[in-house]
């Protein structure tokens, strides 16, 4: 007979209880709340223990880290890959005769390679990808760098 010692020890009768009143905050009694749809405005509160001028100096160095940034990861779709130039250039042609869309060449030993766009998000691309593999069942989504405009 095997006893579950392990369910016995997570099974507590006691409830427990804990006074939160010493570290809730109290408000003045004449605060008003304004309520959805009511014509009455609450009273200025002084905001304390914010953050605001901290978070813009965050945002501030983000912001300027960006500019300077002139390349992201990204995706790009491959509908070629082979060693034959022809076939490489057919690729290219075919897409631009079928399709209003600008595809790109490139040569790393030993394949060629024929991209098309350039693509921020996986999602961005999954929608010119099922279009492509109509016309090319061969073609990948492949990461990459992208440069940003």
């Amino acid at each position: 007979m095997m006893v579950c010692l392990s369910c016995q020890a997570q099974r507590n009768s006691r409830e427990v209880h804990e006074d939160l009143a010493s570290i809730r905050p109290t408000f003045p009694a004449d605060s008003t709340v304004r309520v959805q749809g009511s014509h009455q405005d609450a009273p200025y509160v002084q905001p304390i223990l914010t953050v605001n001028n901290k978070v813009d100096a965050v945002l501030d160095s983000i912001d300027r880290l960006n500019v300077l940034r002139k390349y992201t990861a990204g995706f790009t779709i491959q509908i070629y890959s082979g060693q034959n130039k022809e076939e490489a250039n057919n690729a290219k042609k075919r897409l631009t005769d079928f399709l209003d869309m600008k595809a790109d060449l490139q040569y790393v030993q030993p394949k060629f390679r024929v991209k098309v766009g350039s693509y921020f998000t996986a999602l961005d691309a999954q929608k010119d990808l099922v279009l492509l593999k109509r016309f090319f069942p061969n073609a990948i989504l492949v990461p990459e760098t992208i440069p940003i405009k």
